[in-house]
């Protein structure tokens, strides 16, 4: 069992930085205590053995989450928090500047689809200066497509008077050339 000077809270408080920690000792942090018999370290570890990477934890459900001895509830939320901080921090989300590249369109959406294990499809809903109006998910697909119809695509963008769209999705699998389905989407 550690020492309160050994954990990741107090080495940070005695001047160590937060951007040398492990992923442990980031969510030991979060956690900020364990359980009777199991130090907030072993807590943290288990969580990171249980859903295999940060990433595991991100996907995974509050309940799942709190099933981990030394969690529970209020403590998955912390995590599912500051997980939703850090997506934020990423992706604004009040996004004031033109979009008029696909650099900006890429920081508008990033936030929402980088971390998704299925392909997702999003429309952009644009103003006349070409400013974000709304970003809507329209469907959710499978790993390798997404389906959609263009009444799902265009309702938003009617419904706010859009002066233009952009629809986006993403490619969970790592393949970025265009499927036949994306090209045919897009026609």
């Amino acid at each position: 069992m550690q020492t309160k000077f050994d954990l990741p809270i107090q080495r940070c408080i005695n001047g160590d930085s937060v951007n040398d920690l492990s992923d442990a000792e980031l969510i030991a942090i979060l956690l900020g205590t364990g359980v009777k018999g199991k130090d907030v370290m072993e807590c943290a570890f288990r969580l990171i053995q249980q859903f295999g990477s940060v990433s595991g934890i991100y996907h995974a459900g509050i309940r799942e989450i709190a099933s981990i001895n030394g969690v529970g509830v209020v403590k998955a939320v912390r995590l599912k928090a500051a997980m939703e901080l850090g997506k934020r921090l990423i992706a604004p989300r009040n996004y004031e500047e033109s979009i008029d590249s696909p650099r900006i369109v890429w920081e508008c959406l990033v936030g929402d689809i980088a971390c998704s294990r299925q392909e997702e499809f999003w429309v952009m809903i644009l103003d006349n200066k070409n400013r974000l109006i709304k970003k809507a998910r329209i469907s959710i697909g499978t790993i390798s497509e997404a389906l959609v119809h263009p009444r799902e695509v265009f309702r938003d963008a009617i419904r706010e008077a859009a002066s233009s769209i952009i629809i986006a999705h993403n490619h969970p699998s790592g393949v970025l050339k265009p499927s036949v389905n994306d090209i045919e989407i897009t026609k």
